[in-house]
């Protein structure tokens, strides 16, 4: 157990849901992350975040079936003020109360939780939370920004592109087309040629928002290793997951989210797979310079996944994509060297620790105001042209 563990002096808040396609997933991860820590003794708050923007406290050890229809009954709602005194406030009859928090387990998946929403909500309520920074966890829900960022840095990846209807792509297909803004399973579709792809692009919920394209490579293997960043930079065994027989082309969302298991570790700890996987020394030590390379130059933090692509035959090598918060946080993959609940509170402590407090006041001394004078002289040229 870190022994900093022992300064925690308010409960810790597990927060999960949130306005995501992948919001049943982040209820898993929630569920068990509370569990984890409850059972090492820890003092946890479980916040939920529903589909809709509402914030609720909802009781302990709630089971997955207790949100099929929104929050939990007996669920508390929460206000969330960013002004005045920033915080989670609950709602009582003659007024709020704040909920005293000392750092939030952020277990949001895709969307704008994990896409840095959360990282700066939490900053502005001046609650330490865990995961990377707003800027990191925009990068690595942006594809294109992503996949931009492998190829400047030099690390292998395959070729992509925004669909675009404007210019023709640089490579031919068939093609993997993805949203730009999701997660690594789902709206994620193959297309003939770039046509299809744009006509997937318009119509698809998924894609409306921007989508990318990927050569359509169907010999690639999938391969999962997962980093951690505190006390120091650890990365685990290499995991292959596994699809039966008549499986989808692509690993896909059920594959790796519904298939075995029950509860909050459906489809997480119980999915088939091989681990660690069954490849040549190589590719392990590949493999974990690649995520070691990924957490260098993304700057992420905390627990992250990076998800591989293998090329068996070429002994080729590409990273796809990056989890800043991974489904069940990766605790799969660590399980056989690290207690889960070490991982979860080596987590927070790194959260409470690199809390940042950036200066109310101060920026540019006023030199610019006093400098810019009356702002009806600014708007010469921006009104029109004049009689």
């Amino acid at each position: 157990m870190t022994q900093h563990a022992s300064a925690q002096t308010h409960p810790w808040a597990v927060v999960f849901g949130g306005p995501s396609p992948e919001h049943e997933i982040s209820i898993l991860t929630g569920l068990q992350a509370e569990r984890v820590l409850t059972a090492a003794g820890q003092k946890v708050v479980p916040i939920y975040w529903s589909p809709t923007g509402e914030w609720f406290r909802v009781p302990d050890a709630t089971e997955a079936k207790d949100y099929l229809e929104g929050a939990p009954r007996d669920s508390q709602p929460l206000e969330v003020r960013l002004s005045g005194e920033p915080g989670l406030y609950r709602r009582k009859r003659l007024g709020a109360e704040r909920i005293e928090l000392d750092t939030a387990l952020l277990c949001l998946h895709g969307g704008a939780g994990e896409g840095g929403g959360a990282a700066a909500l939490f900053s502005f309520l001046g609650v330490p939370a865990t995961g990377s920074t707003l800027f990191a966890g925009a990068v690595g829900m942006d594809k294109l920004a992503f996949g931009g960022l492998m190829a400047s840095a030099g690390i292998p990846s395959l070729p992509r592109e925004a669909v675009s209807t404007l210019r023709e792509p640089g490579f031919a297909g068939p093609y993997i087309v993805k949203p730009r803004f999701g997660g690594s399973s789902i709206g994620i579709e193959i297309a003939d040629d770039i046509e299809a792809a744009r006509a997937l692009a318009a119509s698809s919920v998924h894609l409306r928002t921007g989508a990318v394209l990927e050569p359509y490579r169907p010999e690639l293997v999938d391969l999962n290793i997962s980093f951690r960043t505190h006390p120091k930079l650890e990365i685990t065994e290499l995991e292959k997951p596994l699809r039966g027989e008549g499986g989808s082309a692509l690993y896909s969302y059920a594959e790796k989210y519904l298939a075995g298991g029950s509860g909050a570790e459906a489809g997480l700890t119980s999915a088939p797979r091989e681990f660690p996987a069954n490849v040549d020394a190589s590719i392990h030590e590949a493999a974990r310079d690649l995520a070691a390379r990924v957490a260098d130059v993304t700057r992420l933090t905390g627990v992250v996944r990076v998800d591989l692509l293998l090329d068996e035959a070429a002994g080729e090598l590409f990273v796809n994509e990056v989890n800043s918060i991974p489904g069940a946080m990766s605790l799969y993959l660590w399980a056989p060297t690290q207690p889960a609940a070490t991982v979860l509170i080596d987590a927070l402590v790194e959260a409470r620790d690199k809390r940042v407090v950036f200066p109310q006041a101060g920026f540019g001394g006023g030199a610019a105001l006093r400098a810019a004078g009356g702002i009806a002289g600014k708007l010469v040229g921006l009104d029109g042209p004049r009689a």
